[in-house]
């Protein structure tokens, strides 16, 4: 099943998507999604609704960021291998962890704002883990039983900030806008392999990541039950799981996002984002 939120922003109701593609109001029955709202057992008895019986939507209703809110924001870094390759670097023996602030989360379609004083802002199409239940060192074999849904996510990146200014990554993945995640929350079992995904991303039309999944370094299973050795993963955690070759840090020249410039982003199932950049106000 695919879950979403809609509406103007901060007024967003839960919803999902009917078998003609329609949107659905769930605000009836379901609280928004986030935490304990997207655990398993919460999207298992959403499931056993039928569409059909709900509300429609407003027509040409904003999509909104997936979920409302996540304790914790995880991602992985250089997980894969064509990626590690246009960045000249070795291929990770362990995943490499870095967290993004929760206050970048963003809709699919809402504008991306570059920071101030930002000079290489990039782009990074990823498969979205969304955790389920609490995880607290789990095996490869029961980690995909920890995952309530999978989706879109742009971790957007401004590079000198991430690189080249000392310390941590954090601060070069966080600023607001830079975390779009949707437009849906897709369930396992309508989803599939999670290793087998095309994604990709366009900037003005013109396609600089063309990839699957299958090129993980890591995957989902290994990603959930590595992390879980060393944090207690919680309901409403997302993972995002790395980005493939084609970034613009990776390009020869390398280019990075300025205002005007369109971001469309897609994954096989997961459904497409379109973000405008815009600069800085002010």
């Amino acid at each position: 099943m695919k879950f979403l939120r809609f509406g103007d922003k901060g007024q967003e109701r839960p919803g999902c998507l009917d078998a003609s593609g329609r949107v659905r109001d769930l605000s009836g029955v379901a609280a928004d999604f986030g935490g304990e709202g997207v655990a398993i057992t919460a999207l298992d008895r959403l499931r056993a609704i039928d569409p059909e019986t709900l509300p429609l939507a407003p027509e040409g209703a904003r999509i909104g960021c997936a979920l409302a809110f996540v304790p914790n924001f995880w991602a992985v870094g250089l997980n894969y291998a064509r990626h590690a390759q246009e960045a000249g670097m070795a291929i990770p023996q362990e995943p490499i962890l870095f967290t993004k602030a929760t206050g970048c989360l963003s809709g699919p379609h809402d504008p991306v704002i570059l920071p101030k004083d930002s000079v290489k802002s990039d782009w990074e199409v990823e498969l979205g883990i969304v955790i389920g239940r609490d995880a607290y060192h789990v095996t490869e074999t029961e980690a995909p039983g920890c995952v309530s849904a999978y989706c879109l996510i742009n971790d957007v990146s401004e590079r000198e900030f991430q690189i080249e200014r000392g310390g941590q990554w954090v601060k070069g993945k966080s600023a607001p806008t830079f975390g779009p995640v949707g437009p849906w929350l897709v369930t396992p079992d309508e989803l599939g392999d999670p290793q087998a995904i095309p994604l990709g991303m366009s900037l003005n039309g013109a396609v600089q990541q063309d990839s699957s999944t299958a090129d993980m370094i890591f995957g989902v299973a290994q990603i959930v039950s590595y992390m879980s050795r060393f944090i207690a993963l919680r309901p409403g955690d997302i993972i995002a799981t790395g980005t493939p070759e084609g970034v613009g840090m990776g390009q020869k020249p390398q280019r990075f996002l300025r205002p005007g410039d369109v971001m469309e982003l897609w994954a096989e199932g997961l459904g497409r984002q379109r973000q405008e950049v815009v600069a800085f106000p002010g």
